[in-house]
């Protein structure tokens, strides 16, 4: 079907401006800006009066949980979640059951989402301490990048040996992604504070995860990627930057086109700190932890400054009671938060702290741009209509029993927001119409300029 969306705010590559797009055979075929006479002719037309339309975002850190984990999420399930959210691409992590360390089983997953995913996907290949050949067979015009834990997370994937490390930084194909927190420094720290809670010292509660997942722990992991990264010459992205001090480790006196070291946070950095503990507990339990209101300001600063490059959510779902019940050692840590990204950055929009563009930037076109991908990420005659519309004029509050995670949950339940995501177009095909999905046709396999 061919689509008419009439008389938006576009807001593309710095610009805010009224126009309408018209999509024909899955492209962006023209751009008609208020004034130009365009006919539409057979066209369905969505009007968008008073409405944004953006390019569908790139989510490039998230966690589906498939194959292996399913009872807490799965490609279906989060990219419905994912839809629903203005998110059309997503690049999931490796850390499944088996963990995607091989050729084969990175096949097996871009075979589960031809079948079931809604938005358009890629996959990292994770690295281990051993794995190197199947590392450098990776082609970099079809996998989005190598996943490296420098810190042990979900799925113990951790690499800690030295020559490996380096042999991944020198040969690695293409971006390597990083989870950068120092093991020794964690391991130090649980042990302190578990020694305490048995000593019946402290409560083993959800305020002493930053304690035990330290800044400290944060910037000596990210600053040896760095180090690694400039000696070998690799393409770097350190993941969810939680901290001030991390910040000094990165430039914006370069062009984000020329960088080989690069940075992203993720929306629950920019809209919690430690103080949420008290109140959110365990559902804000995440890995890097959630740090000070220091942290959390000078994170939002970055994003205007050009140290932060994008954003992602690091969506990582986990059933209810697998966050709820126990104490601070047995509570998982992750949660689910793909649909919400964009009401989350567009509240902070609201409170003047980001404009629309620089939204667009970290959550559309840098991530492209980055990883190079082909044809996605602007509002461009030719290019894939990956596509939402976003209504600014209305006020909503998110609840649990409105997502469309598996987890049935989320940490930002009570929340009210000012932005609703009207409409998401994958390829051209309009797959979320007001809060109805149409799930005929499926998502496309990511590609990449490299």
């Amino acid at each position: 079907m061919n689509y008419y969306i009439k008389n938006a705010t576009v807001v593309n590559e710095g610009e805010s401006f009224e126009a309408s797009v018209y999509i024909a055979d899955g492209k962006i075929a023209k751009i008609v800006r208020k004034g130009e006479v365009f006919d539409a002719e057979n066209a369905i037309v969505i009007d968008a009066t008073g409405k944004y339309l953006i390019p569908g975002l790139i989510d490039e850190h998230v966690h589906f949980r498939e194959p292996g984990l399913t009872q807490k999420a799965d490609m279906y399930t989060e990219s419905r979640a994912a839809v629903a959210g203005g998110v059309t691409s997503y690049m999931d992590m490796p850390n499944t059951v088996p963990q995607t360390v091989t050729q084969d089983l990175l096949q097996q997953k871009f075979d589960f989402a031809a079948e079931k995913s809604l938005a358009n996907y890629s996959f990292y290949l994770g690295a281990t301490n051993d794995n190197l050949a199947e590392v450098t067979k990776t082609d970099p015009t079809k996998v989005c990048g190598i996943k490296l834990f420098m810190g042990s997370s979900t799925g113990n994937m951790l690499v800690d040996n030295t020559s490996a490390l380096e042999a991944l930084f020198k040969e690695a194909p293409c971006l390597i992604a990083t989870h950068c927190e120092d093991e020794d420094i964690i391991r130090q720290n649980t042990q302190h504070y578990k020694s305490l809670a048995e000593k019946g010292k402290i409560t083993p509660n959800a305020c002493i995860h930053p304690l035990v997942r330290s800044a400290e722990a944060c910037y000596k992991s990210s600053a040896k990627a760095v180090e690694l990264a400039e000696k070998t010459g690799a393409r770097l992205h350190i993941m969810h930057i939680s901290t001030a001090k991390e910040l000094s480790l990165f430039r914006n006196d370069i062009s984000i086109e020329n960088k080989k070291i690069t940075a992203e946070t993720c929306p629950h950095y920019l809209f919690f700190n430690d103080k949420n503990y008290v109140d959110k507990g365990f559902a804000i339990k995440c890995n890097p932890a959630i740090k000070s209101a220091a942290d959390q300001h000078a994170l939002q600063h970055a994003l205007s400054t050009g140290l932060i490059d994008t954003i992602g959510t690091d969506h990582a779902p986990h059933l209810y009671e697998e966050k709820f019940t126990g104490d601070y050692f047995s509570s998982k840590s992750g949660f689910p938060s793909i649909q919400n990204s964009l009401n989350i950055l567009l509240m902070l929009y609201k409170q003047n702290k980001i404009s629309l563009p620089q939204i667009v930037n970290l959550m559309c076109h840098h991530p492209a741009i980055l990883y190079q991908i082909d044809r996605r990420g602007f509002i461009r005659e030719g290019y894939h209509a990956d596509l939402a519309i976003v209504d600014l004029n209305t006020t909503q509050t998110i609840f649990d029993e409105d997502m469309h995670y598996k987890c049935g949950w989320t940490p930002y339940n009570g929340t009210e927001v000012h932005s609703r995501v009207t409409h998401t177009f994958v390829n051209g095909n309009l797959v979320f119409e007001n809060g109805v999905f149409h799930e005929e046709i499926k998502g496309e396999k990511i590609h990449f300029c490299r």
